[in-house]
């Protein structure tokens, strides 16, 4: 198996265990595992935006444990589909759908999604999520 299929493998079960997981403790355990140790980089298209403000960059896994603790205090996941994988060298995109139900509103966000992973020795060391971001900042109002 090549590096990219290795890559995709391992990230193709770190995204079906967070859809059946529902952004629960485990799905976040094994994504915080999945990281490099030391200094990451993860953004979101909608960088730190009123409404989604836990979308601000992180640098480090602690960080992105606070992303994800944010995430779901605010945000019920409906579905996360991963549905095509795309490898070049180091990096892998990811192209799917998935659907939140904002826990204050009540309204949810469905819009297509798109990460871009590098890894370096089989870890993440770099992530960038790309969604509607209109649809989930109109979710939160």
């Amino acid at each position: 198996m090549s590096a990219e299929e290795e890559n995709v493998e391992l990230l193709r079960k770190g995204y079906e265990l967070w859809n059946a997981s529902k952004a629960g403790a485990d799905g976040v355990a094994h994504w915080i595992g999945l990281m490099a140790d030391g200094a990451i980089s993860w953004n979101s298209l909608a960088g730190g935006t009123a409404g989604l403000e836990f979308t601000r960059c992180c640098r480090s896994k602690q960080e992105v444990l606070g992303y994800f603790a944010e995430m779901t205090r605010d945000w019920e996941m409906l579905s996360y589909t991963a549905q095509e994988f795309v490898a070049q060298g180091d990096r892998v995109v990811m192209l799917g759908h998935c659907a939140w139900k904002n826990r204050k509103t009540g309204k949810t966000a469905s819009t297509p999604k798109a990460d871009v992973i590098r890894l370096r020795d089989g870890k993440i060391v770099e992530f960038l999520e790309f969604y509607d971001t209109a649809v989930a900042i109109a979710a939160t109002t």
